[in-house]
C-alpha cells in the first residue's frame, strides 16, 4: 500500500529548512480531484471559477463558512468540497480547511490518500484538541477536518451547540471553511448546518438527481434557514477540450 510521507521540522537539515509539506504519490489521490492532478486543465478552470464567483461575493474580505451539498448521493459533492479547497488555496495568503461533516459517508481521506485519523467526531465527543484533530491535506494552504470514528447520532452531534463553537473558533484561523456535508434530501444535516454558515452551495449532478428533486432540494435547505448562494453543476458533456477543440488554448512554443 502507498503511504504518504511527512518530513517534520527536526528531520531538515539547517542547510535545508524551508516550507513543510506533505509528499503524496500522485496514484493514491482520487482522480476526480482535478486541481491536483491537472491544474492546468480544463475541469480545473471551472472549480477556479466558482472560487472566483464566491469571492467576489464576499465583499468585505471576512471569513467565511461554506456548506456544501447535493440533492442526492452520487453527484460530487465531495469532490467539488475538496477541488474548491484546493482552488482557493492557491489565493495569496488564504488559509483554507475543508471539514468533513458527513459521518455516514466519510470520503476526504480516502479521496486524499490519508490514513484514517481522529477527527471531528473525536473534537465535538471525546475532547481532544483542535491541534490533533486537525491536519495537512497535502496541498499548501489547505488542511483538512477529517470526520473520524462513526458516531451512533450523528445528527444529534450535528445538532449540538459545540458545533456553533467550533464554526466560530475554526473563522478564527482560516479565511474559507468548507463543510463537507450529506445530500439534503435523505438527511436534513445540511439544512441544519446551513443555517449555522454563511452560505450554502448546492451541487446538482446533470444525470443524476431530475428537477423535482432539485427543487426539492433547494426549497429544503430555504425553509431550515440556509442561505443559498447557487448551484454548481457536474456531469456536463461538452464543454471540454477533449470534445471541442474550441475550447483548447495551449502555450505557444518561442521562436
Amino acid at each position: 500500500m502507498t503511504m504518504v510521507a511527512m518530513k517534520r521540522k527536526s528531520d531538515i537539515p539547517e542547510e535545508d529548512a524551508g516550507p513543510q509539506m506533505l509528499v503524496v504519490v500522485d496514484r493514491v489521490v482520487d482522480p476526480y480531484l482535478v486541481c491536483f492532478h491537472d491544474p492546468t486543465g480544463f475541469r480545473a478552470e471551472q472549480f477556479r471559477a466558482l472560487r472566483n464567483k464566491l469571492t467576489v461575493l464576499n465583499t468585505d474580505h471576512a471569513s467565511v463558512t461554506l456548506v456544501v451539498t447535493s440533492a442526492i448521493q452520487g453527484e460530487g459533492k465531495s469532490t467539488t468540497a475538496l477541488n474548491l479547497g484546493m482552488a482557493l488555496a492557491e489565493l495569496e495568503d488564504h488559509q483554507i480547511l475543508v471539514a468533513e461533516f458527513d459521518f455516514r459517508r466519510p470520503s476526504i481521506e480516502r479521496m486524499l490518500g490519508l490514513n484514517p485519523e481522529p477527527g471531528l467526531v473525536e473534537l465535538l465527543h471525546d475532547g481532544i484538541g483542535l491541534d490533533r484533530a486537525i491536519r495537512p491535506s497535502g496541498i499548501p494552504n489547505l488542511d483538512i477536518l477529517a470526520a473520524g470514528a462513526r458516531p451512533s447520532n450523528p445528527s444529534e452531534l450535528i445538532a449540538s451547540r459545540r458545533i456553533d463553537e467550533l464554526l466560530a473558533e475554526l473563522k478564527e484561523q482560516y479565511h474559507y471553511v468548507i463543510l463537507d456535508t450529506p445530500p439534503i434530501l435523505p438527511i436534513t444535516d445540511a439544512g441544519i448546518l446551513g443555517a449555522k454558515c454563511d452560505g450554502t452551495l448546492l451541487v446538482v449532478g446533470l444525470e443524476k438527481a431530475p428537477r423535482r428533486m432539485v427543487r426539492d432540494s433547494i426549497a429544503t435547505l430555504e425553509d431550515l434557514g440556509a442561505n443559498l448562494l447557487g448551484t454548481f453543476v457536474t456531469g456536463i458533456r461538452g464543454a471540454d477540450p477533449a470534445a471541442d477543440e474550441r475550447y483548447r488554448y495551449r502555450y505557444v512554443e518561442g521562436d
